[in-house]
């Protein structure tokens, strides 16, 4: 029970880390040029969060043989550990930590290679989650993937990029970060719809039938989509009222705008909290 616990409070702690950083990665890569003050930062929280991520990352690793066992003993198992060694799960920490220092070395770097490796490390960081889980092992795999992949990325970019956006709003000239939150508002009406789809999609086809939406995982897949509706009215909030009202000056607008994002990255984390919880004891079968 213990060590069923630690491990996905690891896994929760992990994907808010590794989502966050590759997010960093990519916002950079899209906006970074438009900060005039804080592009330091956003580099710097970028670094941070990709070193969290790759620790986060190792301890829940370390943990599997013992999950196997249910007790940390399990830990100095040579066979268990073996078994885990050579499981999809080594393939996908690999990735994981490929991706997360190539973020880590590309926010450290103010040049155009240094945004493509932040870039493909996240790519490489989020694509380890194709890897492993429901979806690897189903018939369907690689259409999964696929959409997986894309819902991934949307969410780490979205996610990734609440914290930039909090510093562009209180610490840039309103111009500068009017556009910047009108920039991101642009692109995100093109990428959420398409987030949305993805995952319906994939609950379709993972779920079956509607019955199977009365077990633990058709339940915690309505919560997630409760999740989603109230991030909808947020970002709708941001982009027609607040974002404008930023770019005029409104002090108060910029005061609005970060509470409503403070709001979106806990309910972020909330649902990346109980997908860890999903993927780990639960099943849609």
């Amino acid at each position: 029970m213990w060590v069923d616990a630690l491990s996905v409070t690891l896994r929760a702690l992990s994907f808010v880390a590794l989502f966050q950083a590759a997010g960093m990665a990519m916002f950079i890569a899209l906006f970074g040029h438009e900060l005039s003050r804080v592009e330091y930062l956003v580099r710097r929280y970028g670094v941070i969060s990709a070193l969290v991520a790759s620790a986060l990352v190792l301890g829940h690793y370390a943990l599997e043989a013992a999950r196997m066992s249910g007790d940390f003993a399990g830990i100095s198992d040579a066979t268990l550990q073996s078994l885990v060694l050579h499981s999809s799960s080594s393939v996908a920490l690999t990735w994981r930590l490929s991706g997360l220092v190539l973020i880590a070395v590309g926010l450290r770097t103010r040049s155009v290679p240094g945004i493509t490796l932040g870039v493909v490390g996240a790519a490489l960081a989020v694509g380890a989650f194709t890897l492993t889980g429901h979806t690897a092992a189903h018939p369907q795999r690689w259409l999964l993937s696929v959409l997986l992949l894309g819902h991934l990325l949307v969410v780490a970019f979205w996610f990734g990029a609440l914290v930039p956006l909090h510093f562009a709003s209180s610490r840039e000239p309103a111009a500068v970060a009017g556009k910047v939150i009108d920039g991101f508002s642009r692109l995100a009406v093109w990428l959420v719809p398409g987030l949305f789809v993805a995952g319906v999609v994939l609950a379709i086809v993972l779920v079956k039938h509607l019955s199977g939406l009365a077990t633990a995982y058709g339940q915690m897949l309505i919560v997630k989509l409760a999740g989603f509706a109230l991030l909808m009215l947020l970002a709708a909030l941001n982009k027609w009222r607040l974002g404008p009202a930023i770019a005029r000056g409104e002090a108060s607008a910029s005061r609005a705008f970060r509470r409503s994002l403070a709001a979106e990255y806990l309910l972020i984390g909330a649902v990346l909290t109980v997908t860890a919880a999903l993927t780990t004891f639960f099943s849609p079968e």
